[in-house]
């Protein structure tokens, strides 16, 4: 069996730690010699002078290894101390089993003489469990040659940085980082603190903490006799001497570690001074002393920063400086103050703060010299709020959009039955008759109704793209009333089109809901009125733009530019614009989604938004989208609508109607039954599929609703076609034809036709799909 072969640097390793029994070595070389010499046999003689030589030769090797392992050795250590042996932090060199080596200066007066101690030993009273941390970064290290590594110590933090040297063990560095909370010194900081990991751990806590527990504990559960803790709760504390009461202020620290701080209580519920005379005004977090009428008796300095107090001069009441709570401010102190109610935290607004603020506010009763009075503990959050405030805004978003969906679902089906009556109205007049022209009134009506109902959906439902060639000049024609109606009577809107321009290639509905963003964002920057533009340009590019971390490829394009003589946009603004939920209007003005939804359309459009503001000035959103060629726009020009006239049927088709909107579903059968087809109608799923368990009655063609009572459309027609798989299908929706694609594209010779449709619109399917 072959063995791996040893490398030079194992082999000298291997020599290194042999190299003390050289003399062993030497010694039996020198016995095997001088027992050749006295042995008679000349065979035996010349075996024994070999096995001398050989053993003479193999010292000779081992002591040259070593010697070089040795120089090696003194050569690396001389390179580090080069390296690091001034640096300002502690550094020192590891064997593979975790010796100290070699130290610098600032290692040894930080940790004194460690030489040939271990790494672990070394760092026992800087924090807790050193062997876990010192093992798992050199298993680190082995893998990927460095590891590091953010440790709570007493003294603050310790970035602890380790580099592979080879066979020859690690290089360490320790980085004091210092305290994390803004200099508060928690060693020497008299008010009784720890750091806890995220699973409650504690990694560190300060002598004063010590001193009330007897000691050193390693979990939360051994501090408090009951978990969880908040911010702002009175607690018990498991101290030496028995429980004590303290009010907990609680500040999150990094890698979700959390810094906890405790305000011990006297008698009657007061805070009791800190050990060592820490003052009031030197707390680490933010706490209010309260009169329980909510005058501010006393604010420390982390308060008044928080609140934007004056440091100087009387300080105001609380309902000055905070929104209250949803109820009168006065009541909920109240509750707090006689220790009804639970005394639950509550977030309320700074209102003092130029930007916005939202303070966590617990009170807790106390008795100062037998006055009743309230500790205010402070928490900012206002993170916490924004998230919030988004998580809403999102549900606000999805409700909002299922409820225009039903909406237009409900509508669709009214203006089906509207226009398709209609439409039978107009077959019995001629364009003589005096009822002809309210009857096209009322179809032009209905027709404009039902486009208002296809932009709701459009607009208030996330759509895939469905990409097609649009000449913008009539797009913009089209949408410019619609326009014109949201930006209202102060507000001016005109369009300058280019008479040139080449088509582009876009979803149509999205590209409206694009425009009528930008409108909208430009009609609510000029809330005294004004004018709004909207320009269309060619633009060719011989060479790419390069503009807000962007490249534009050359080429040629169509500029659309949405224009307005607003406020304009600040430069701190400007860059988070198209960021989700980041609006600058007021809550429940704007949901932060729209631009956001413009850069992704016009992106996935393949196209580029730039946006040009000066404050007191205005702004101009510009898309650059690619232009197509002119001759593919031409290429498919769109069907004409079918007219309202009858045509003959298929002879024999029989048609089976599932619909339970009773008025669709009479317009429907009147309209096929004039084009010659027989009829039958069912109002649900249920009575369509009794009708098909009959196999004496013949059906053609289903035209079928999809959301009905009880099974809908895709679920009934799938277990109809196990018995009938030829039969064909027409589902009819007031929904987007999107919702049904993945059902009814696993249905075999199955068409879609969406509400509201016209009598021309049902003929004209039924027959494509007959033939």
């Amino acid at each position: 069996m072959a063995h791996p072969a040893l490398t030079p640097q194992q082999l000298a390793r291997t020599a290194a730690e042999v190299s003390p029994r050289l003399g062993h070595l030497v010694l039996a070389a020198l016995t095997f010699l001088a027992a050749a010499l006295y042995v008679p046999d000349r065979f035996a003689a010349l075996v024994l002078m070999g096995v001398a030589g050989t053993l003479a030769a193999l010292a000779l090797m081992l002591r040259g290894l070593a010697g070089r392992h040795r120089r090696a050795e003194d050569a690396l250590r001389a390179g580090i101390a080069a390296v690091a042996g001034h640096d300002a932090a502690p550094c020192m060199t590891t064997t593979p089993d975790g010796e100290v080596g070699w130290a610098n200066a600032a290692a040894a007066e930080r940790f004194g003489d460690i030489a040939g101690s271990t790494l672990a030993r070394a760092l026992g009273d800087l924090f807790a469990n050193p062997s876990a941390v010192v093992f798992r970064l050199q298993n680190r290290a082995a893998a990927t040659g460095a590891a590091q590594e953010e440790v709570v110590t007493r003294r603050g933090h310790v970035r602890l940085a380790v580099h592979r040297l080879g066979e020859a063990g690690c290089f360490w560095r320790f980085d004091e980082i210092g305290d994390r909370g803004g200099g508060r010194g928690a060693e020497t900081l008299s008010l009784p603190m720890l750091t806890a990991s995220r699973s409650g751990t504690v990694l560190f806590m300060n002598e004063p903490l010590r001193n009330l527990l007897g000691g050193r504990v390693k979990t939360l559960d051994r501090v408090f006799t009951r978990l969880p803790v908040r911010s702002g709760e009175e607690v018990e504390v498991s101290a030496a001497g028995g429980p004590v009461r303290a009010i907990l202020g609680e500040i999150e620290g990094p890698a979700g570690r959390r810094e906890l701080y405790l305000l011990p209580l006297g008698e009657g519920g007061a805070a009791a001074p800190a050990a060592g005379g820490i003052s009031f005004d030197g707390l680490p977090v933010p706490v209010l002393r309260l009169a329980p009428d909510g005058q501010i008796l006393a604010a420390n300095r982390l308060a008044r920063e928080l609140l934007s107090l004056q440091p100087e001069g009387p300080l105001p009441r609380l309902a000055e400086v905070v929104d209250g709570p949803g109820r009168p401010l006065r009541d909920w102190l109240a509750e707090a103050a006689a220790g009804r109610g639970g005394i639950r935290p509550e977030v309320l607004r700074a209102i003092r703060r130029s930007d916005e603020v939202f303070v966590q506010v617990a009170l807790r009763p106390v008795s100062e010299d037998g006055r009743a009075a309230l500790i205010a503990v402070l928490t900012d959050a206002t993170e916490l709020k924004t998230l919030e405030g988004q998580f809403v805004q999102s549900h606000k978003m999805q409700a909002i959009g299922q409820l225009a969906g039903g909406i237009a679902h409900d509508f669709n089906n009214l203006l089906t039955a509207i226009s398709g009556h209609c439409d039978l109205l107009l077959l019995r007049h001629d364009r003589g008759d005096q009822d002809y022209a309210d009857l096209v009134q009322i179809h032009q009506n209905a027709n404009r109704a039902a486009s208002l109902v296809g932009q709701l959906l459009a607009f208030s439902r996330k759509q895939t793209l469905s990409p097609e060639i649009l000449d913008l000049r009539d797009l913009l024609s089209d949408l410019i009333h619609l326009l014109g109606r949201l930006v209202g009577q102060r507000v001016t809107l005109t369009l300058s089109a280019d008479p040139e321009l080449p088509p582009v290639r876009a979803d149509r509905r999205q590209f409206e809901q694009v425009l009528m963003n930008l409108v909208v964002n430009a009609r609510d920057a000029m809330p005294a009125g004004g004018e709004i533009r909207i320009e269309t340009e060619t633009l060719h590019l011989s060479e790419e733009l390069r503009r807000d971390n962007a490249v534009v490829p050359p080429g040629d394009y169509v500029v659309v530019r949405v224009c307005d003589a607003g406020e304009g946009i600040p430069p701190e603004r400007l860059a988070k614009i198209f960021e989700p939920f980041f609006t600058t209007k007021r809550q429940a003005e704007g949901t932060g989604l729209g631009l956001s939804m413009v850069y992704g359309i016009v992106k996935q459009s393949g196209g580029f938004i730039f946006v040009d503001s000066a404050v007191g000035q205005g702004t101009t959103f510009s898309l650059l989208l690619p232009a197509q060629d002119a001759a593919a726009g031409a290429a498919a020009p769109a069907p004409p609508p079918e007219p309202v006239r009858p045509t003959p049927g298929v002879a024999g088709a029989a048609i089976l109607l599932v619909e339970d909107e009773a008025p669709v579903r009479a317009f429907a059968a009147r309209a096929l039954r004039l084009k010659g087809y027989s009829v039958i109608e069912a109002d649900t799923a249920e009575a369509a599929l009794e009708v098909l368990a009959d196999p004496a009655v013949a059906v053609d063609l289903v035209v079928t609703d999809v959301v009905m009572p009880g099974m809908d459309g895709p679920t009934w027609v799938r277990e109809a076609l196990r018995d009938r798989p030829e039969m064909r299908v027409v589902f009819v929706s007031g929904y987007a034809e999107e919702s049904l694609n993945d059902a009814h594209a696993r249905i075999p010779n199955a068409v879609f036709l969406a509400k509201p449709f016209s009598l021309g619109d049902l003929t004209a399917t039924v027959q494509r799909q007959l033939h």
